[in-house]
């Protein structure tokens, strides 16, 4: 088979068969048309590198982005949470949409995911991205939350498959590579992440690098997020983006089935040229999408600041609207920490925010209040 090779494993009435993805990279076939998906991605992230550079104070715009990717990245797997509930929990303000333990595990779940991309943005400045970076983030994403049972950060030493909800093996969609082989395909890909390949241009490795790892589904749980993860990990390792802007999340998770199948193509057909061509859509959609929002955020910051600018005591005031960037939603103490003032100041400059509309009443509590710039959460999380 073009993409790997097909296995059985054990005997008799226990035998299963599973799939063991060849080496990377394949052979790609670039035609006219993915020739042309290519130079579309190509010029969609070069244009959002870009703005990127040109922002003013770019890490203001980091945090939406990345709360974002978490929402839907975890979305894809089943986990109900929103941006509102996870800046809500942020803010020491868990429950005040939807109190349920469901939704308060799925909103762990969630930050959790945050947690587990930081940690790799950080690490990857001096650690290089490796088999036990992915097992750091696993820890991480899957400590304390469903799927605590499945041995976070390890690489399984039993079989996994996919498939509906409560299949046997038998009945698996697919079957990713027996334990026994599991660490030598996971070796070659850690081996191709650091090789040159010049053959094939750094957009198409990022997709064949997703598609492989999804093929490996290396760990008993986690294994889309953690994929995903990669993906944010890789666009900034290899350089092509100097901030992490872009996440494909939104795109997989819009048009999820076609996700599935694409990654299901690969190792039924060798589909390695249609599922890089839908990869590469994604990577252009959400450029570009990406680019709109932190503009609409740049604008709503900037009119913001104005109101405030030149006014006599309005410079703790407008540091206050860029926080809010950082965490939509407020409470006084919290307000009073990132100023560094006493409670009555602090009480001060949020009313000043609530006065001139940017911050709105958040959940229903009276004592502990807190607020929300609702505007930012619009943008964030339509």
């Amino acid at each position: 088979m073009r993409a790997g090779r097909s296995v059985t494993v054990g005997r008799g009435e226990a035998a299963y068969g599973a799939f063991v993805p060849h080496p990377l990279p394949p052979t790609i076939a670039y035609d006219g048309h993915l020739l042309g998906v290519l130079s579309d991605a190509d010029r969609a992230l070069g244009e959002l590198n870009g703005l990127g550079r040109m922002l003013p104070d770019p890490d203001l715009l980091i945090s939406p982005f990345v709360h974002r990717e978490a929402v839907l990245s975890s979305k894809i797997e089943g986990t109900q949470a929103s941006v509102t509930d996870l800046y809500a929990l942020e803010a020491g303000q868990p429950g005040q949409a939807d109190p349920s333990p469901r939704r308060s595990a799925d909103v762990q779940e969630v930050a959790n995911y945050i947690d587990s991309l930081k940690h790799g943005l950080e690490r990857i400045r001096t650690f290089p991205l490796s088999l036990r970076l992915l097992g750091e983030l696993h820890l991480r994403l899957m400590t304390d939350v469903r799927g605590n049972e499945a041995r976070p950060g390890e690489f399984r030493t039993s079989q996994n498959w996919i498939g509906t909800a409560g299949c046997l093996l038998r009945d698996a969609t697919y079957v990713p590579p027996p334990p026994d082989v599991l660490m030598d395909v996971l070796g070659q890909l850690e081996l191709y992440l650091h090789a040159d390949d010049e053959a094939n241009p750094p957009l198409v490795r990022l997709a064949v690098v997703h598609g492989q790892f999804e093929m490996i589904h290396p760990f008993l749980d986690g294994n889309g997020r953690i994929g995903r993860l990669l993906l944010t990990l890789l666009l900034v390792h290899w350089g092509l983006l100097s901030m992490p802007l872009l996440y494909l999340s939104a795109f997989f998770e819009r048009r999820r089935s076609e996700y599935y199948a694409g990654l299901l193509g690969i190792s039924r057909h060798g589909a390695w040229e249609r599922w890089i061509a839908f990869f590469l859509e994604g990577v252009r959609s959400e450029a570009l999408d990406a680019a709109a929002r932190a503009k609409r955020l740049q604008d709503l910051q900037h009119r913001w600041r104005e109101r405030f600018t030149g006014i006599r005591g309005s410079a703790l005031t407008l540091r206050l609207v860029d926080v809010l960037f950082e965490g939509p939603i407020l409470t006084i103490p919290r307000a009073q920490a990132l100023l560094g003032v006493t409670y009555p100041s602090a009480k001060v400059h949020v009313d000043k925010l609530v006065s001139a509309g940017i911050l709105m009443p958040f959940g229903s509590r009276t004592y502990g209040r807190a607020f929300a710039a609702e505007d930012i959460l619009r943008v964030i999380d339509s």
